[in-house]
């Protein structure tokens, strides 16, 4: 699923949090539920700059709404130019708060996904595991650590799950953690 953040431009320019809200409301009609984990890419190509109160009302804001209602849907930032990247990387930093971004062409295919934005201690060591292993759960990951139990681990998974860091997919009893995006990457 695609949606396409130019549309609400004015000259290329994402301003303001009343517009981000108005966009906000936008991007959740034009959501659909699925019975399958994917990505949602909200496709900034075409836009030159976006304000950090934009961004916070309406990509954020969607964030977290959809990791909410809608679980098995996970909202990524596609197509951002390095100044909205810039912006983006800005607020996510003052809310301690991460997202995944990528690029993304005309017929789909993803290219250098990324976390940008800060996970912070134990969530990061969660998460630096999973993208080395590519998919996990939180037993094998007690392993690594006794003195750790399988629950602190899934605590952590679930978090960045929340973020729309991590998928959760289904195996039994045991959930396993992945990858939003394949070749995913964090930090240097």
């Amino acid at each position: 699923m695609k949606l396409e953040l130019a549309q609400f431009a004015k000259d290329g320019i994402l301003a303001g949090a009343l517009s981000g809200q108005e966009a906000f409301v936008s991007l959740l009609k034009g959501t659909t539920k699925t019975a399958m984990s994917e990505a949602v890419f909200l496709d900034f190509a075409g836009v030159e700059v976006a304000t950090g109160s934009f961004l916070r009302e309406s990509v954020i804001a969607y964030r977290n709404h959809v990791r909410d209602a809608f679980p098995l849907l996970y909202p990524v930032v596609a197509n951002a130019n390095q100044t909205v990247v810039e912006e983006l990387v800005m607020l996510l930093q003052l809310r301690s708060d991460a997202v995944v971004v990528c690029e993304l062409n005309e017929r789909g295919i993803v290219s250098r996904p990324q976390i940008i934005g800060i996970v912070d201690g134990k969530q990061q060591q969660a998460l630096l595991e999973v993208l080395q292993r590519e998919e996990t759960d939180a037993p094998t990951l007690a392993k690594t650590t006794p003195e750790q139990k399988p629950t602190v681990w899934n605590n952590r998974l679930s978090a960045l799950v929340a973020k729309g860091l991590l998928m959760e997919v289904g195996n039994g009893k045991t959930k396993r953690y992945r990858a939003v995006i394949e070749g995913l990457t964090y930090g240097s």
